[in-house]
């Protein structure tokens, strides 16, 4: 999405006056001239500005001044010069206006809602710096027609545009037909054969097949992973057909992996020429009248795979004698809107991505990589532009105080949590040794102050481990191991969190809007649900009580070293609300703090970019700070952002699903213990240990009975044997197939049946299912929850280990 509602959106009575003054846009009777005296190009600009349908062309101009003869010649050269010079713009038409307005028929989009619920649209195509215009939908007049229809998130509209103001450009768009969403493109696996060829989709939801005549296959070859545009057929019925637009990969290939995952959610993942050239045109900053941070040993402590390093940290003991035991530290961030201006192409595109996407193989940047690998990238040695909050701290961790500056710091060193954990622990090596006494020790120090005062915060303690997948030179998954947690994760955790308040609280200080990160308490039906799933396991929930996570921790507290244990804190994460970006400060519920924004990652969060952008309003630290428009459009600029967030984190989890379909694909056949992550009506999803894959055991598949699905227990209840599968329950599995291309893993349960009578059942299942009788409409008896239906008690599973 690109920003335009960047300006301050007039109220309804204001739009009114404006349109009771567009009479007085009507151009009076340009004077006439005499031969040989033509307009000057202000006032053929003022003309033309001014001319009641939002264009003109060469003939009204000389009517409106009276040109005749010989001297339209002169006009038309006038007119070229006012075009050269990039005053005029001329559309297909050839029509006139000012360069700097939109045409006055565009296909916009919409764009979201601004603070008084009135719609906002975009142009689907924006090119160049410069304001981005502010456009709303011009509602339904009462009593007069249908007027505007209502356009939701990806609707787009031809609409005619009217200018309401230039500076800064306000617009109103009435609509003149709504368009039809363009067909989605289908990506698959292309087969060729002597006609062209056929596309099979990898979206698991897409049962089609897709046919593609011989020319329009763009010499794919068998196996490809390809991009294909459907094409219209004159026919209703028959094979629905493509046109492949683009060849991705051979899919056989590893990289091929996650550019499924980026296609499928739409993410961009290549820079527009002028984002790029932007970028590499950046230099680096001098001193100036920043902050000299140089001389202070700040530190980047990242995952030694890191792909950027964005934020530095540092801290003493305070030498202020009425603060004993305190602590003085600094949090150092890349100082990223010094180089994305507001309203540039890299603001727009940043804006667009909202975020940088992370995939095993590789990342897809917000920013260009001349800034987020480089100029932006805190590297030791290298002298780099930085946001910095100083921070005190009292000797229980209390912040007393803190100070936002604009600095130019100097990286002392780039080391791994590995690293510094192993140097805490009494192991450092040649870089973090020199660091050990003056660095590590007093960040260690801060750190055990600000967990005291966290503690007695008491945020949501839940315990949720994270895979991570490690590749080979090639590619390929080597390896799925649990990341490890170290204390020098929690101390950079803790600096983070710890400069983010600060950040809300300057920008409230000063009272200016910003970019919350909102997290807000569980709703009352997500509640009542954990309640009663709680109590079936004698564990209560306060019912009355003032909802805080520490209510949530003491359940977690309660269940901790059983085997319970990763059942609960799975249901007490579902009960949450999901975080999101927006202006209105409702606390975050999880981190139990009044208010919180981002402010440490602008190289791969553009939320955090406009923090940085509103800090440096508030603080006077520079022109290029958060402008009005954003201001008032921070509503929409959240909505955005947090859809682009979702994006990524759907992206993400696509594409783990199918590397870890591909490495169990050559262990189909074998057993697992896996655990119930999910439970539904029909089947279960069991992850896979040591993996974590997720594959899904059909209700079919779970034995000789009919299983109701008991949704606030989180489980299925055989009705005639009461065999009971449970969130959370270990279970013994067998892997029946891995599909590479969806990601999808099928399983079946192991029972202590042999193999024999495995045999007699899926012979009898299969009978059944030509056997079987029809209902009074031809389709197939109603049976949602039911397993096998042979006689006798089933075979039980091995599931509680």
């Amino acid at each position: 999405m690109e920003r335009l509602c960047l300006t301050k959106i007039p109220d309804r009575a204001t739009l009114a006056r404006n349109d009771a003054a567009l009479p007085e846009r009507t151009p009076p009777l340009a004077r006439k001239t005499e031969p040989g005296h033509l307009p000057t190009k202000d006032e053929i600009m003022d003309f033309v500005r001014n001319f009641p349908h939002g264009k003109v062309t060469k003939r009204d101009i000389a009517r409106g001044f009276a040109i005749k003869g010989p001297d339209k010649v002169l006009l038309k050269k006038l007119l070229r010069e006012l075009t050269e010079a990039g005053l005029l713009a001329k559309d297909p038409s050839h029509a006139l206006r000012p360069a700097d307005r939109l045409p006055n028929v565009q296909v916009v989009e919409f764009a979201g809602t601004d603070k008084h619920g009135d719609v906002l649209v975009k142009p689907v195509n924006m090119e160049g710096d410069g304001p981005a215009p502010t456009i709303y939908l011009q509602e339904k007049k009462r009593g007069r027609g249908k007027g505007a229809p209502a356009l939701g998130r990806g609707d787009r509209a031809l609409v005619r545009l009217t200018p309401i103001k230039d500076d800064p450009p306000i617009y109103r768009a009435s609509v003149i037909k709504v368009l039809k969403p363009a067909p989605r493109a289908v990506m698959g696996i292309f087969h060729g054969n002597e006609n062209g060829g056929r596309v099979h989709p990898i979206d698991k939801k897409n049962r089609d097949e897709y046919w593609v005549d011989r020319d329009d296959t763009a010499g794919a070859k068998e196996g490809e992973l390809v991009l294909a545009d459907p094409v219209k057929s004159r026919r209703d019925m028959g094979p629905k057909r493509v046109r492949i637009k683009e060849r991705l990969d051979d899919i056989s290939s590893a990289k091929a992996i996650s550019m499924i995952a980026i296609h499928a959610h739409d993410i961009p993942y290549e820079f527009p020429a002028d984002v790029i050239k932007q970028a590499e045109d950046a230099k680096p900053v001098a001193l100036g009248k920043r902050t000299d941070l140089r001389d202070i040993p700040l530190i980047t402590i990242d995952p030694a795979d890191a792909r950027d390093h964005d934020d530095a940290i540092w801290a003493e003991a305070d030498t202020n004698p009425e603060n004993k035991g305190g602590w003085h530290a600094i949090v150092a961030i890349a100082d990223v809107a010094h180089y994305v201006t507001p309203e540039s192409a890299l603001d727009r595109e940043a804006l667009k991505r909202g975020n940088s996407c992370y995939f095993p193989d590789r990342v897809v940047p917000m920013l260009p990589e001349a800034l987020s690998a480089d100029l932006c990238s805190l590297m030791p040695g290298v002298e780099r532009a930085c946001m910095a909050v100083h921070m005190w701290f009292d000797a229980s961790g209390n912040k007393i105080r803190h100070k936002f500056v604009r600095g130019l710091m100097k990286s002392a060193a780039n080391v791994s949590y590995t690293e510094a954990q192993a140097a805490i622990d009494g192991l450092p090596n040649d870089i973090t040794e020199p660091l050990l006494e003056p660095v590590l020790k007093p960040l260690w120090g801060a750190f055990r102050a600000i967990m005291e005062a966290r503690a007695k915060r008491e945020p949501l303690d839940l315990d949720l481990p994270e895979r991570r997948i490690e590749l080979d030179d090639h590619g390929h998954v080597k390896a799925i191991t649990l990341r490890e947690r170290f204390d020098a994760h929690r101390v950079v955790e803790e600096m983070m969190i710890s400069a983010n308040v600060c950040a809300a609280e300057e920008m409230e200080k000063h009272r200016l809007p910003t970019m919350y990160r909102v997290h807000e308490e569980p709703p009352m039906d997500k509640l009542e649900s954990l309640r009663d799933f709680l109590r079936t396991m004698d564990l209560n929930l306060a019912k009355g009580a003032v909802m805080m996570p520490r209510l949530f921790n003491g359940i977690l507290h309660k269940v901790k070293g059983t085997t319970h244990e990763q059942l609960v804190n799975d249901v007490v994460l579902r009960s949450q609300t999901q975080a999101y970006y927006g202006p209105d400060n409702m606390g975050h519920f999880g981190l139990a703090l009044p208010r919180y924004a981002h402010f440490t990652s602008p190289i791969r969060r553009y939320a955090d970019l406009i923090v940085h952008r509103g800090l440096i309003r508030a603080l006077k630290l520079g022109k290029d700070g958060m402008t009005d428009a954003e201001m008032d459009e921070l509503t929409a600029i959240g909505e955005q952002i947090s859809n682009t967030e979702r994006r990524a984190m759907a992206a993400e989890r696509d594409s783990t699903d199918r590397y870890l379909a591909n490495y169990l694909a050559d262990h189909v056949g074998d057993e697992f213990v896996g655990r119930i992550t999910g439970v539904t009506r029909f089947g279960l999803f069991v992850a896979l240990e040591p993996s974590g894959g997720d594959g899904l055991i059909p209700i079919s598949e779970l034995g000789a009975d009919f299983y109701e699905h008991d949704e606030a227990n989180h489980r299925l209840v055989g009705e005639r044997f009461g065999e009971e599968f449970r969130l959370g329950d270990r279970v013994e599995v067998r892997l029946e197939e891995a599909n590479k291309f969806t990601g999808g893993l099928k399983l079946s349960l192991v029972t202590d049946e042999s193999a024999e009578a495995q045999d007699r059942k899926r012979a009898a299942k299969l009978s059944r299912r030509h056997d079987r009788p029809r209902n009074a409409k031809g389709g197939k008896p109603k049976n949602r929850g039911r397993g096998g239906n042979k006689p006798g008690k089933p075979g039980t599973s091995k599931r509680r280990r």
